[in-house]
């Protein structure tokens, strides 16, 4: 048996591929539910951080700095395998979701903290000569303003928690990788996980160059 058999055998690949389409859906469900608790989170820290009061806002700094500083696997097993110590217990993908969006939400934060503060504090000013409140400030001027600085980079970091759904296959949860490991025990070959391997790229290679598009489209709007 040759290396093409062993690593890009197309029968076991035929075989395996609805196992990796099913993972591929867990992976891609996982994956934009992060994005979407993440992003929520993240935007709710950054205010926290820049407008609540002093014990709050040492709150938020502690919670940023201690997910960046932590690997999302190490978060992922303390969720999955140490709550239920405390008498909580989460699905894997219930586990997955909560670790990745806590991840993502910091690294949000503070991508949202940098746009906001990037703002000029005479839009503030303005506003509030305009009888606006704190929300409707940050609804109708701040955020809007922001967004076109924090799209490009908060983009990066939603491809990047794409990627790590793949450590979802540490709880077991059946995700892409997890699915292409079975595959590979179950045929006796590696074929699946370059399989998956190629989905991965299929899929993350045009959210790259979609990061790059947004970044070159926001700032030539903001120039404008």
């Amino acid at each position: 048996m040759n290396a093409i058999e062993i690593f890009f055998n197309l029968d076991v690949l035929r075989r395996a591929f609805p196992m990796l389409l099913q993972g591929l859906g867990m992976t891609l469900v996982l994956g934009f539910s992060t994005i979407l608790f993440g992003t929520l989170l993240g935007l709710g820290i950054a205010l926290v951080r820049l407008f609540a009061v002093r014990p709050l806002q040492l709150l938020a700094i502690l919670y940023t700095d201690l997910m960046r500083a932590m690997p999302v696997l190490v978060v992922l097993i303390l969720i999955y395998y140490a709550l239920p110590f405390a008498g909580i217990v989460l699905s894997s993908f219930t586990a997955a979701l909560i670790a990745l969006s806590l991840v993502l939400g910091a690294y949000t934060a503070e991508v949202m903290r940098a746009g906001i503060q990037a703002v000029p504090k005479g839009q503030f000013e303005a506003a509030s000569a305009l009888g606006l409140g704190f929300w409707r400030t940050m609804q109708k001027v701040i955020l809007p303003q922001a967004t076109r600085l924090v799209i490009p980079p908060h983009a990066s970091n939603c491809v990047s928690i794409i990627k790590d759904t793949s450590l979802a296959s540490v709880v077991t949860m059946t995700d892409l990788l997890k699915q292409a490991t079975d595959a590979q025990a179950l045929f006796a070959n590696p074929t699946p996980l370059l399989g998956a391997a190629l989905i991965y790229v299929a899929i993350l290679w045009p959210l790259v160059r979609l990061t790059g598009w947004l970044e070159h489209r926001f700032q030539r709007a903001y120039q404008r």
